[in-house]
């Protein structure tokens, strides 16, 4: 994820922060501060952090029981409205599907409990005061984790509960039309939070309700998309009438290319033929941007780590390889020689003509 930077590697997948986190430990310590001063913007620091620290928890939790089945976890990272572990790919079968989504709640379960056992109470009025420190450090904690587990639990993708609701209509439906569904009932739920979180004047609901509404969107459409790639082969989606450029060519030759044609990637192309990697538009606009000499050979912002698969290749495959930030895939024949390219754009078109 952009905008994020690594804190180490925990139990086999990369531990990130993305950098709008501080955004948050910094609001959070200015508002205890204006109420409590240096003491309350202390305690109330520490409290999110050790918020987190539990957020992490439920993400491994996910991570751990996917690699049950197989599943790698590249990463996690921490945002201000929580975690996002990132999983290689969702189990498809849906029992499966179903112990991975739960076992990111269980962990705050157990959380719960463990902070129980050692004293924290759940009174009503320590529940009215979650907010000030008077509550009481594992009061609070003890709080926050049995609320994430029933948050999480709501059955509205793309929480917790909404990859369970999913599962178990995959009993049922196809995982498209279950996923449309699941991803129908999460956008009704960020309706909601977003409307309370304007009519309460809380900005961080509003926050979620806008994550909550596009993460729903975007799963719905990747299931689909993935649906259509099994059943295609790269052959199939390339784009196999484009404009190439030269290793001579310089910025200003890729500008031209730009304005006359309507590619958004250009590959570059050896005397031979070979593919040397490709220049996407918006590279080209940040350089230009920033004031790069025309001059300037276009293989110096070139994307030399380019995946390259068989005419024969699943776009499935394709998809994949796609995901991990390649802004083309090159398809080639069997001696090396790029025939075409596919992107997501035109995977998407393809996903379109042919239906979901």
């Amino acid at each position: 994820m952009t905008w994020s930077f690594s804190l180490g590697r925990v139990l086999g997948s990369e531990l990130r922060v993305h950098v709008t986190f501080f955004l948050l430990l910094g609001w959070v310590a200015f508002a205890a501060y204006s109420q409590g001063g240096v003491p309350a913007a202390i305690d109330n620091l520490i409290f999110v952090l050790a918020l987190f620290a539990c957020v992490v928890a439920h993400e491994f939790g996910h991570a751990l029981m996917a690699r049950r089945y197989g599943i790698k976890t590249p990463d996690i990272t921490l945002l201000p409205i929580g975690g996002l572990a990132r999983l290689e790919r969702m189990p498809e079968k849906p029992m499966e599907e179903v112990w991975v989504a739960l076992a990111g709640p269980a962990v705050n379960i157990v959380i719960w409990i463990v902070l129980m056992a050692m004293g924290a109470g759940m009174t009503l009025d320590s529940l009215a005061r979650i907010d000030s420190t008077s509550a009481g450090l594992l009061n609070r904690l003890a709080y926050v984790n049995l609320l994430l587990a029933v948050f999480n639990m709501i059955p509205a993708f793309p929480m917790d509960g909404g990859r369970v609701f999913r599962a178990l209509l995959c009993l049922k439906l196809d995982r498209v039309k279950a996923t449309r569904i699941a991803a129908l009932a999460g956008q009704v739920v960020a309706v909601a939070f977003g409307f309370l979180g304007l009519s309460s004047g809380n900005p961080l609901l509003v926050l979620i309700a806008v994550f909550v509404f596009v993460a729903a969107n975007a799963e719905s459409h990747d299931v689909a998309m993935r649906s259509v790639a099994r059943r295609v082969l790269a052959r199939d989606a390339m784009i196999t009438e484009f404009h190439a450029l030269s290793p001579n060519d310089t910025l200003a030759t890729a500008a031209q290319a730009v304005i006359h044609t309507t590619q958004h990637e250009f590959p570059v192309l050896g005397p031979n033929g070979d593919l040397l990697g490709f220049i996407a538009r918006g590279t080209l606009f940040t350089a230009m941007a920033q004031e790069a000499p025309r001059s300037d050979l276009a293989t110096s912002i070139m994307e030399t780590e380019i995946p390259r698969v068989e005419l024969t290749t699943g776009l499935e495959t394709v998809l994949g390889k796609l995901h991990k930030g390649a802004p083309a895939v090159a398809v080639c024949t069997q001696t090396g020689s790029m025939v075409g390219y596919i992107t997501r754009e035109n995977i998407g078109e393809l996903m379109v003509i042919r239906g979901r």
